[in-house]
């Protein structure tokens, strides 16, 4: 199977230096904003890469839950392959796309825990559903079939009839602290813009890359 004939043909305007803030959060923030006016569908799903101590990488949809200047939060399952890989190897890059913004940004930097208040919190407002849910699923674990999965929810279910919903203690956040940031836009004849932020001294310094 060839993708030759599914390249798609870009008509935006250029990206241009002048039209990024000097502060990395600042413009990640600007583009979030403009994906929430756009009504893009699931604009908070990121592509996630880790990598185990030894270097095998890993890769995998999850969805941002939280951004400020401290980093980049979401949540899983301890017990997932890419939690036990970020307590082997505490680095990850992240990836938000926007097809019909042609628009997409890249995030590296450390990895840690949220705190349990964080984990907490953000468990308490979570659907009900999605409570029960994380009881009911080892996540990664083989099973044997879709109706062990169910049976163990039923018995959840059961279990907190009626009853708050307790946060399971496998499960929690990670926040990804940036070290560099990429902003990249699509252009006419695959002539790209991108522009990274590394730190530089108290601030962020700012390059275009070729694309």
């Amino acid at each position: 199977m060839e993708f030759k004939d599914l390249s798609k043909r870009f008509s935006l305007e250029a990206l241009q230096r002048n039209d990024l803030s000097n502060d990395p959060f600042v413009q990640f923030q600007r583009w979030m904003e403009v994906a929430v006016n756009a009504n893009i569908p699931e604009l908070n799903a990121m592509s996630l890469a880790t990598a185990s101590f030894s270097g095998k990488p890993s890769c995998r949809i999850v969805l941002l839950k939280q951004f400020n200047r401290s980093g980049l939060v979401f949540f899983t399952n301890y017990e997932s392959r890419k939690a036990k890989e970020l307590f082997e190897n505490p680095y990850a890059a992240a990836t938000i796309f926007w097809e019909s913004l042609m628009r997409q940004i890249s995030v590296e930097g450390k990895v840690e825990k949220t705190s349990q208040e964080e984990s907490e919190a953000y468990f308490s407002q979570r659907p009900r559903g999605s409570q029960l849910g994380a009881w009911a699923s080892q996540q990664d674990q083989t099973i044997a079939s879709r109706e062990v999965l169910e049976e163990k929810l039923r018995i959840v279910t059961e279990k907190y009839q009626e009853k708050a919903v307790p946060i399971p203690p496998y499960w929690g956040g990670f926040r990804l602290i940036p070290s560099r940031f990429e902003f990249w836009q699509g252009a006419k004849d695959r002539m790209h813009d991108r522009f990274h932020y590394v730190p530089e001294g108290d601030g962020w310094k700012v390059e275009r890359l070729s694309p």
